[in-house]
């Protein structure tokens, strides 16, 4: 896979190419266009020159600004939920996590929606029904390019976690199932595809579990800096065990920055109720908003973090942490 060009030099090709075409420099018109203004086509479709969407900059926000990510799992999401979730939050969500399955097509109209409320979509995609060694050896081929080409042509950002979890035992992608040769290999088939096909509008995650146990190198399982954008290590915070950031999460990023200097996103955090959940949320938060190589979390229980307990401690604390100003962040706005 050496020698391959990454996202960022065949994006500048693109945009080079679009500018040259919409300056009027070439006589052809560009392959694709995009639609102009929202409010109807009237009696004639106004179209401008297909810009790739750069993500570069949602990679590593400005200024110290970070996600504050969200995943209702089991809750329907609609623009409505959101907006109540944020005004008992005190905030809006900058990301949300849901799920993609690996028959689905790819889901254009909700992941459209997300990104008109000013979040960032992020989509878990879980090999559910085909191996690894499947995928790396070219299943699915027709419906994997469908799946790009929808992608690239939305034209807005998405962050994509393929088979998160792969060092968990017990998932089928876990190492139990396959090995880390595997989950290499389909990881830089799908990113290769992706590429291949002009997609320049994902943010690629790489997302180790780092409760794991036994413990499962993770050296072997890196795709490569030109394969993935993000370190998005999940863990959850139980009664007993690692009560912080440095505790739970401090292993996994030391042990990655063996070989990757990527971003970190804590793809995945949850904490149990009880005494310390308050103090918990308050430490997670602190070491995320002051790291300077961690971008944001993303709360698995996200609609726990905003109903009020029976003493109303825990939900407090999660206000007070997300009104710190580097979660004021616009993902629209570069």
């Amino acid at each position: 896979m050496t020698g391959r060009p990454d996202r960022r030099s065949v994006l500048r090709g693109a945009l080079a190419a679009a500018a040259v075409t919409a300056a009027g420099l070439t006589g052809c018109a560009p392959s694709r266009t995009a639609p102009v203004g929202a409010g109807g086509e009237g009696a004639e479709r106004r179209t401008a020159p297909y810009v790739p969407f750069d993500v570069t900059w949602l990679i590593r926000p400005r200024n110290g600004r970070k996600y504050l990510g969200v995943s209702f799992e089991g809750v329907p999401v609609t623009a409505g939920y959101l907006d109540l979730w944020a005004r008992r939050a005190g905030r809006a969500p900058t990301l949300l996590a849901q799920r993609f399955a690996w028959a689905e097509e790819f889901p254009a109209d909700r992941v459209a929606a997300v990104w008109r409320q000013r979040i960032l979509p992020y989509l878990t995609w879980e090999p559910r029904g085909r191996t690894l060694r499947e995928i790396a050896a070219g299943a699915d081929e027709s419906r994997l390019r469908r799946t790009a080409e929808a992608v690239r042509d939305l034209n807005v950002p998405v962050a994509l976690a393929f088979a998160p979890g792969m060092n968990e035992r017990g998932l089928p992608w876990g190492p139990d199932a396959a090995g880390a040769e595997d989950f290499v290999g389909a990881w830089r088939r799908l990113h290769d595809l992706f590429q291949d096909t002009g997609v320049s509008n994902v943010v690629w995650v790489w997302s180790p579990t780092v409760t794991a146990r036994p413990s499962v190198a993770l050296k072997p399982y890196w795709p490569g800096d030109a394969y993935a954008d993000w370190l998005g290590p999940t863990g959850r915070y139980g009664r007993t065990g690692p009560r912080t950031y440095e505790a739970l999460f401090g292993p996994v990023v030391r042990e990655a920055r063996a070989f990757t200097r990527a971003p970190v996103l804590i793809a995945g955090t949850g904490v149990a109720k009880g005494r310390r959940e308050a103090t918990v949320v308050e430490d997670l938060t602190r070491a995320v908003t002051t790291g300077d190589d961690v971008v944001g979390y993303v709360w698995l229980d996200a609609a726990e973090r905003a109903r009020e307990g029976a003493d109303g401690t825990a939900p407090a604390a999660f206000r007070r942490a997300v009104a710190d100003r580097r979660f004021d962040f616009d993902v629209r706005r570069p």
